[in-house]
């Protein structure tokens, strides 16, 4: 779908380390860069009978008139238009969430296309050069602040040819950290067979260059693809592990060749599935919401790294972009999970196994949920709301080994977790997996844990006590009135659990417990117009997104006269780039709002509810991957930014699924 302009464009999204932005309306009016805003420059030029021209990245080279941006959900194309031609210029990374092996393949595509405009023949070599600071965190990481050394070369292989380079000196899983690139690891650039050329070059910086001849009326199309062999991805718990794609020892110039020779079946099976889900997005509210699925989609995947565990499980680890830097934090995938619910339940079990496992060690004192596993790519425990650390761990220090700690080691502040919060989170997971699959296998062997978070929710979720929630950036809060409609639905999605597991008589308990607090809730947190923020009071408002799971269960807890009066007061407060969190802020969340559509049955209702955060994102003056946090009167972004939270997005086409598989 052609775009009017969006804050960042997606071009290389494999994972939180290999994740290329443009950062302009044009490709020539920005140097690339990671979404971290960290300078990755690939330079892009066109020889066009003889003359070099620019149609990516800064130079002195005149450039190419940018004539057309297509965004899709796995695809980024730009069309140029100049010396007699037409050049588009594609970028696909084939994240088709049903194969897991290719969600995970550090691979990504570079396609060109040439055609004449004037009615004459044309010859034109691209060429695409990526600068060495692709491999390394920063413009410097050598010692002494000076550019590190390099090495490179090229591999002749059967497929073609593959040009790599790196670091000479690597430490792999030397630093974690949030607003960090990768500092170790080799980049690729590979062609196949008569495809074009690839070489290391190493002068005032090192690079490499990819060189694809075109001809108009004949060679008109070729392709190239960029991959990153982190060569270690996650230090998950006791062990430094790889990728899931290369569980069973595959090497990277396998992937490679795998990704040379399904490239133009990966291109088509990208198209199919684009269609549909553009097609299936309109069909819900228009072209606004496709647009939203279609900017959401890569980076919601792209933020996370699939890797396999001890037993070969698929581990789906996310990175809290632009927060904290957090590892498999749980308030970060719950909103995520529409997505990966409607295309591969399985990404939600491997966000959910982490946590469960380190909820068993010794060190982890609560009878509620964690909140994380580590600082990326460290997984080894928990590090949100640490104490008696001794030192500030600042970005890029490593943090101990938590799941080490023996028990009574007291590490962490009980004023900074997110009991009520967590707790709900995984019970409403495990329960939305169950109803997806048809089984609680999955929850069967942890509902021991089940049992003692759903245990919490009876205790203190009616009234939640002074604690954190997800929305942590706007502090403490006491008698959360939208934190208890979580509580409610965990109890809830336990009885759902229980009924898969054929424990008929506890499962019905449970619900009538679920029912009671509804009711309890009802009655206290109900204003004139719509429900107030805190118990008590009464006082404010707030998005009650919480609810929607009450529609996706099917538990009929809470009547659909609170749904339609919720939401007219939700278009009643909506500012010109979306409806506020709640009443004490202008700013809002943008997956939270598309919950809150979800829970309509009018089409026009949840366009106009949608059309704001379009016009957010058009019209926004900071150029970051799409924020989830914004300002809803002047358009400005808080903090957070390529963060998978958006996959929240998805919310409204899960709704739709659900309903048809009924």
């Amino acid at each position: 779908m052609q775009i009017k302009r969006i804050p960042s464009v997606p071009l290389i999204t494999c994972d939180p380390n290999f994740s290329l932005w443009s950062p302009a309306d044009r490709l020539t009016d920005a140097d690339t860069c990671h979404w971290a805003e960290g300078r990755k420059r690939v330079e892009g030029h066109a020889v066009i009978d003889g003359k070099a021209y620019r149609f990516m990245g800064l130079g002195e080279e005149p450039a190419l008139e940018q004539t057309a941006l297509e965004l899709t959900p796995t695809a980024t194309r730009y069309t140029f238009e100049g010396a007699g031609v037409s050049l588009t210029a594609a970028f696909t990374t084939p994240l088709l969430l049903s194969d897991l092996d290719l969600v995970s393949r550090p691979c990504s595509y570079l396609d060109f296309s040439l055609c004449a405009l004037d009615g004459k023949a044309h010859t034109a070599d691209i060429r695409i050069r990526f600068d060495e600071e692709h491999c390394y965190d920063g413009e410097q990481s050598g010692e002494g602040g000076q550019r590190p050394p390099m090495y490179g070369g090229t591999h002749h292989c059967a497929f073609g040819d593959a040009a790599f380079m790196g670091k000479r000196r690597q430490g792999p899983l030397s630093q974690s950290g949030d607003r960090i690139g990768i500092d170790w690891g080799t980049l690729y650039l590979a062609v196949s067979t008569g495809e074009g050329a690839v070489c290391y070059e190493q002068g005032e910086r090192a690079s490499l260059l990819a060189t694809l001849p075109l001809e108009t009326g004949k060679k008109s199309s070729a392709g190239l693809v960029a991959a990153y062999d982190d060569t270690a991805s996650i230090q998950y718990f006791e062990s430094a592990m790889r990728g899931y794609w290369a569980r069973d020892g595959k090497s990277i110039l396998t992937a490679i060749e795998e990704a040379i020779r399904e490239h133009h079946t990966l291109l088509m099976r990208c198209d199919v599935f684009d269609r549909d889900l553009v097609s299936r997005a309109r069909e819900i509210a228009g072209e606004d919401y496709a647009l939203l699925c279609a900017l959401s989609y890569r980076q919601a995947i792209a933020a996370h790294k699939l890797i396999a565990g001890p037993e070969g499980e698929a581990v789906f680890l996310s990175k809290e972009c632009g927060s904290n830097g957090c590892i498999g934090t749980v308030d970060v995938s719950y909103p995520s999970i529409p997505l990966f619910l409607l295309y591969n339940p399985e990404l939600v079990k491997g966000m959910m196994r982490p946590i469960f496992r380190f909820a068993r060690m010794p060190v982890w004192p609560f009878d509620f949920a964690p909140h994380d596993v580590g600082r990326y790519p460290h997984a080894t425990g928990q590090v949100y709301g640490l104490k008696n650390l001794g030192a500030e761990f600042s970005q890029r220090d490593v943090f101990p080994p938590f799941y080490q700690y023996p028990a009574g080691a007291d590490c962490y502040r009980l004023d900074m977790q997110m009991p009520v919060e967590e707790c709900g989170n995984m019970l409403i997971m495990c329960a939305a997996v169950a109803l997806c699959e048809g089984d609680a296998d999955f929850s069967r062997p942890q509902m021991d844990l089940l049992e003692k978070w759903v245990a919490y929710l009876l205790e203190y979720g009616a009234d939640p006590g002074e604690q954190l929630c997800t929305d942590d950036f706007a502090g403490h809060l006491a008698h959360n009135i939208n934190l208890s409609a979580k509580a409610i639905m965990g109890v809830q999605a336990y009885a759902i659990l229980l009924e898969f597991l054929e424990r008929y008589p506890e499962a019905e308990s449970y619900h009538r417990r679920a029912a009671e607090m509804a009711q309890d809730w009802l009655q206290r947190a109900k204003k004139e117009n719509c429900t107030a923020l805190t118990f008590g009071d009464r006082q404010g408002w707030s998005l009650k997104y919480n609810l929607i799971w009450d529609i996706l269960f099917q538990s009929h807890l809470f009547p659909k006269a609170l749904y339609e009066s919720e939401l007219a007061w939700y278009q009643r407060m909506t500012g010109p780039y979306g409806v506020p969190l709640d009443s004490r802020k202008a700013y809002t969340k943008s997956d939270w709002i598309l919950w809150c559509c979800a829970m309509s049955d009018s089409r026009e209702q949840i366009e106009s509810l949608i059309h704001p955060i379009v016009r957010f994102a058009e019209e926004t003056g900071d150029r970051c991957p799409f924020s989830d946090w914004f300002d809803t009167e002047t358009a400005e972004h808080y903090q957070f930014q390529n963060r998978t939270v958006q996959g929240g997005l998805f919310m409204p086409l899960l709704r739709r699924a659900f309903e048809q598989a009924e």
